[in-house]
C-alpha cells in the first residue's frame, strides 16, 4: 500500500481530492475487501441461521446486456439459507459489496432467527451477488475494461433469470434491497410487477441518479480513470487513487454527521480516524469498482412507478447523506404507487447516515407488522 505521501505525488489525484473535499457532503464508504473474497462468517462464531448458509453459482447462457453486448456465459453467484419449501425472499446488497453483507450480526441476528421478521424456518432467503461483484462475472475475471458496460437493469435482469431459470421460483414474497440494492428493488417492482408481493427499497430514492449523489460517484470514477497507473484498465498494479478516492467518498457520504462528530470531536481524533481508514487493508480491483459505481449512471425508475403492483415500504434515514429527506421527492413519487408507505428512521449519534438501514434494529418491528399485513397475490 502506498503511503499518503506517495499519493500526494500524483498531481492529478491531488486535484481530484481537492475537488471532492470542496464539493462533497455525502455518505462515507469504508474500504471493503474485494467482493469476491468476502466470506460467510465462520460457522463456529455464527448463530444458527447463519450456519445454514449454502453458496452456489448458476450460469445464465447468452446473456444480453442493455447495450446489445452479449456474454455466452454469465455466472451469477448466490447464497441461500432457510427453508427451501418456505416463502422465497430475495435480498439485494449495496455497491462494492456482495450477498454476504446480509449475514452481518447487525442484520442477520436481528432478522433470520426464530420468531424474527424473516425467520429462516419459515422463509427461503436468497442472497445474490450482483453482476460485477463477489463471485459473479466481473471485469477482473479477465476482460477488464472490455467487460460489457452493465447497468442496474442488467443486474436486475440477471437476478430475475436466477430466480426463474436457475432456482425455478415463479413468485417471491419479498424483494428487499439496501443502497444499490434499494435502487434495484425499485427497478424490480416496476420491471417485474407480478414477481413479488412486497418490495422494501432502503437507503434509496425512486428518481434519476443526480445531484451530489452522482457528482461524488463520478469523482471516484474519474479519479481512477485519470490516474496514470490505470492505463485504460490494463494496469499491472492497482492504481493508488482507488483506495484514496474510496475513503474520501466514504467520509463524505456515509456514517452520519452526528455519529462522525461524536467519534471525532477534535482535529486529532478526526486525523486518527482518517489515518486508520487510509491505512486499512484494501484489496478492491479498480476496474470492478469503476464499473460498479458507473452502473448507476442511468438509474431512473420514476417513469415506471405506476406499473408497480406490489406493496411498497420504503425505508430511509433522516441523516442519509446520499438520499436526504429534505429534497422532498419521496413523498411525491410514492403518491403515484397504489400501496406505499415511507418509514424514515430519525437521525442521532447512534445512527450511521447512509449506513443506518443496514442495522435492522432501527426498523425491523415496523417491517414485521407491515409485512404481516401484505396480502399474497394469486399465482
Amino acid at each position: 500500500m502506498r503511503s499518503l505521501l506517495a499519493l500526494s505525488r500524483l498531481s492529478i489525484l491531488a486535484a481530484v481530492a481537492a475537488a471532492v473535499l470542496a464539493a462533497c457532503a455525502q455518505t462515507p464508504v469504508m474500504p471493503q475487501p474485494k467482493a469476491s473474497q468476502a466470506a460467510t462468517p465462520p460457522a463456529a462464531q455464527a448463530p444458527a441461521a447463519r450456519r445454514m448458509v449454502k453458496a452456489a453459482t448458476w450460469v445464465a447462457r447468452d446473456f444480453r446486456f442493455h447495450t446489445g453486448e452479449t456474454l455466452p456465459a454469465l455466472t451469477i453467484a448466490y447464497r441461500t439459507l432457510g427453508n427451501p419449501a418456505g416463502e422465497a425472499v430475495m435480498l439485494l446488497h449495496g455497491t462494492t459489496g456482495n450477498g454476504s453483507n446480509f449475514l452481518s450480526a447487525a442484520f442477520a441476528d436481528q432478522m433470520f432467527g426464530p420468531g424474527q421478521p424473516l425467520d429462516a424456518a419459515r422463509y427461503f432467503i436468497i442472497l445474490p451477488d450482483s453482476i460485477g461483484t463477489g463471485d459473479s462475472s466481473k471485469p477482473s475475471d479477465g476482460l477488464r475494461a472490455r467487460f460489457p458496460r452493465y447497468n442496474y437493469e442488467d443486474m436486475v435482469d440477471a437476478q430475475y433469470r436466477l430466480m426463474t431459470e436457475g432456482l425455478g421460483i415463479r413468485h417471491l414474497r419479498l424483494v428487499l434491497g439496501n443502497s444499490m440494492g434499494g435502487m434495484q428493488a425499485w427497478i424490480w417492482a416496476s420491471r417485474y410487477p407480478k414477481a413479488m408481493d412486497a418490495v422494501v427499497p432502503m437507503a434509496s430514492m425512486p428518481v434519476a441518479m443526480s445531484g451530489r449523489n452522482w457528482m461524488t460517484r463520478r469523482l471516484i470514477i474519474d479519479s481512477v480513470r485519470n490516474d496514470p497507473a490505470y492505463r485504460g484498465g490494463d494496469y499491472t498494479a492497482q492504481p493508488a487513487s482507488l483506495q484514496f478516492a474510496s475513503v474520501m467518498y466514504g467520509v463524505a457520504t456515509n456514517g452520519g454527521d452526528q455519529a462522525l462528530y461524536a467519534a471525532a470531536p477534535t482535529r486529532a481524533k478526526a486525523d486518527a480516524l482518517l489515518d486508520a481508514r487510509l491505512k486499512a487493508s484494501f484489496t478492491g480491483d479498480a476496474n470492478d469498482h469503476v464499473y460498479q459505481w458507473d452502473a448507476s449512471r442511468d438509474y431512473d425508475p420514476s417513469p415506471g412507478l405506476q406499473r408497480i403492483q406490489a406493496y411498497v415500504m420504503a425505508i430511509n434515514s433522516a441523516d442519509d447523506e446520499r438520499n436526504p429527506p429534505q429534497l422532498g421527492v419521496m413523498e411525491s413519487e410514492m403518491a403515484r404507487i397504489s400501496h406505499a408507505r415511507l418509514l424514515v428512521v430519525p437521525g442521532s449519534a447512534q445512527t450511521a447516515g447512509h449506513g443506518t438501514t443496514a442495522q435492522a434494529k432501527w426498523w425491523k418491528e415496523d417491517f414485521r407488522t407491515w409485512l404481516q399485513g401484505v396480502p399474497k397475490q394469486a399465482q
